[in-house]
């Protein structure tokens, strides 16, 4: 497994050299954010410049290649102003499950108001229900399934910070604070990730049965 620390070292050191003076806010996400990292972890870094041209993609691009683990690496780059009128609900759970590295995304998230917050939760709860059925009758895709629970997993940390005002970052300290219906769908998403075989049709019906709630519950 990749680490983590002296990762960030090198790639905090190409970023300066690539963007003098142009990076506003990097930060982690993901796995290594949470340190739940395992083998088969993407490093997910988030990069806010100054503001973004096409240009400064390909040289960000060109940066990456020179890092190890290239193919590891995916994550978010953007400019300053995109980010800051970004869609507010969206940015609930982008700016939580961000860890700083440098700069912060405080004011940022002092936009996210509970409608918006509302609005994830819904919008999560939809996407992973039309996913799921899809799925079910199309696809009957493994690994879209996975991704599925991956996506349930965010919608419920978004869940449970709006009964309590209290984000749980972490998906162990999540799963014992949920109702058991919730926590049996977090506990299917950690196992999976865990290695678990998947069974299909049951985990599929578990997915759906959740989603379903939400999705169909009145706005």
């Amino acid at each position: 497994m990749i680490e983590i620390t002296e990762f960030i070292k090198k790639y905090m050191a190409a970023l300066d050299q690539a963007f003098p003076d142009r990076v506003w806010f990097a930060g982690l996400q993901g796995s290594y954010g949470r340190g739940e990292a395992t083998e088969a972890s993407d490093i997910d870094m988030v990069v806010i410049l100054d503001q973004l041209s096409a240009s400064d993609i390909h040289t960000y691009d060109a940066m990456l290649d020179t890092l190890p683990c290239r193919e590891l690496i995916c994550g978010f780059l953007s400019g300053r102003q995109e980010l800051e009128n970004w869609e507010p609900s969206e940015l609930f759970q982008f700016c939580r499950d961000t860890t700083p590295i440098r700069g912060s995304l405080d004011q940022v998230l002092s936009s996210v108001t509970s409608a918006d917050i509302a609005r994830a939760i819904k919008s999560g709860a939809c996407g992973v229900y039309h996913g799921c059925v899809h799925n079910m009758l199309y696809e009957k895709s493994e690994d879209i399934l996975k991704g599925l629970y991956k996506s349930a997993s965010f919608v419920l940390q978004a869940v449970h910070f709006q009964r309590t005002g209290v984000y749980v970052r972490h998906m162990a300290d999540l799963v014992s604070v949920l109702p058991p219906e919730e926590s049996a769908v977090l506990q299917t998403f950690m196992e999976l990730k865990g290695g678990r075989p998947v069974a299909f049709d049951a985990m599929s019906e578990q997915l759906f049965s959740w989603a379903g709630k939400w999705a169909g519950a009145p706005r």
